[in-house]
């Protein structure tokens, strides 16, 4: 017993005597290193939580707009071998009586041909200037109360309750806007707000005025055509209100997943698919968000490669030139063990400092800038995604390296013959 606790008051006093001497090399050393070394960390850091939270925010910007102006929270949508979503007004009304439904839209789906410049088309034979796509029938006020689509107009003005011959065509539509060629893909051409568009649904045809170009970089919205809800029924000739898609917004705080639970209890599903809005985001999305997650840790691995390195070549150096130091403390009675971990003090320092000053850059000033000011790619207004429990691994992740980076170097040199290290051979 008294062996042990021999031991421990020797590993106790190597604690001690580390500490003092890391304090006494770091106070001594010279500012300029200390605030570079330092500084270095602090890019590390940011390096490993920037780089990922902006690549992943890329897509969380996409998600966001896919929810806010199209799904919602809760996305209630056709069964696959069904044309609409059968006895939908039963339906919206065991919505909008369950306690977690702040508002809700609904939207009737149909696929269509739009042509423009048809009546200036001389020659039958030349290509129409049309396009197919997904025709929406909206209660306008209902929809923009949800998803408040009106601020995605970039041209000409939102739909109203009295526009029963008007049109909003997504960008994607438009050639001006999505100037790509591929198989298959027909976009119409120099068509402007207040143009003429015939829109033919089966057999059915009628002229609308584009009221609005919408663009809000979800293909929900920009790949499709908006018409007034009671325009559309009779189009299609459809007088029974069955409708096609709901949309829930819920209350602030509200799980999705307790009002899919009690969509389900009341035999929702029976005619309709009922999802959260993550359930029905496009597999596309998913794997590019899961994509560029692996492409930040992967380039994150390698910022912690280096600060290793770094890290590993100053407590190297600076073992090195006190090498002669080192012997006469060893010389004196200083356990090696005191002088490793004064180096392993000194890199827990750096990291630390520089792990302090990137969080107070990141929650003080980056994620706030970021969100204020999106980030705006061509397919999304990105944010910067820096979850606290993911930042807080990372955080860790470079201090172990650090420690790693700073004892092996310490190591090498404190075990060197103590006479050698004295003599400086």
């Amino acid at each position: 017993m008294q062996k042990v606790q021999n031991k421990f008051n020797k590993f106790k006093t190597s604690i001690s005597v580390g500490f003092f001497l890391a304090f006494r090399q770091v106070k001594r050393s010279s500012i300029a290193t200390t605030i570079l070394i330092v500084f270095v960390m602090t890019l590390t850091f940011l390096n490993l939580v920037v780089v990922r939270g902006v690549l992943v925010g890329l897509l969380e910007g996409s998600t966001n707009v896919y929810r806010s102006s199209y799904a919602g929270d809760v996305l209630i949508t056709t069964l696959p071998k069904k044309n609409y979503i059968e006895n939908s007004q039963s339906i919206i009304e065991t919505a909008n009586s369950l306690p977690w439904v702040e508002k809700l839209t609904y939207r009737y789906i149909e696929g269509g041909e739009v042509e423009a410049n048809y009546k200036t088309r001389v020659n039958l034979t030349d290509k129409a200037n049309s396009t197919t796509g997904s025709i929406a029938g909206i209660d306008p006020v209902l929809e923009n109360s949800a998803t408040h689509l009106s601020q995605f107009v970039v041209e000409g003005s939102y739909l109203t309750s009295e526009d029963s011959d008007s049109i909003l065509l997504g960008a994607n539509f438009l050639r001006r806007f999505l100037d790509i060629e591929a198989p298959g893909l027909t976009l119409l051409e120099n068509v402007f707000v207040g143009d003429k568009v015939r829109v033919t649904i089966g057999g059915n045809r009628k002229e609308f005025i584009v009221k609005g170009i919408l663009k809000s970089k979800s293909d929900q919205v920009d790949f499709r055509m908006f018409v007034l809800d009671s325009t559309l029924r009779n189009l299609i000739g459809r007088s029974d209100y069955n409708v096609d898609e709901i949309s829930l917004i819920l209350k602030p705080d509200t799980d999705p997943y307790v009002v899919k639970d009690a969509l389900l209890k009341s035999n929702v599903d029976t005619n309709a698919r009922v999802q959260t809005w993550d359930e029905s985001l496009p597999k596309f999305l998913l794997d590019i968000k899961n994509t560029f997650g692996i492409l930040g840790n992967v380039i994150g691995s390698i910022g912690l490669v280096v600060a290793s390195i770094t890290i590993f070549i100053v407590i190297f150096i600076n073992a090195i030139t006190r090498k002669k130091y080192i012997g006469i403390l060893k010389g004196i009675g200083i356990d090696s063990r005191a002088l490793e971990f004064a180096y392993v003090v000194q890199s827990i320092f750096y990291a630390s400092m520089g792990i302090l000053i990137g969080l107070a850059l990141l929650y003080g000033f980056l994620v706030p800038f970021v969100a204020s000011h999106p980030i705006k790619f061509p397919f999304s207004d990105g944010i910067l995604v820096a979850e606290v429990p993911n930042t807080l691994v990372r955080a860790a992740l470079l201090l172990i390296a650090t420690i790693i980076a700073g004892f092996i170097p310490a190591r090498l040199v404190v075990k060197q013959n103590t006479l050698d290290a004295i003599l400086g051979r």
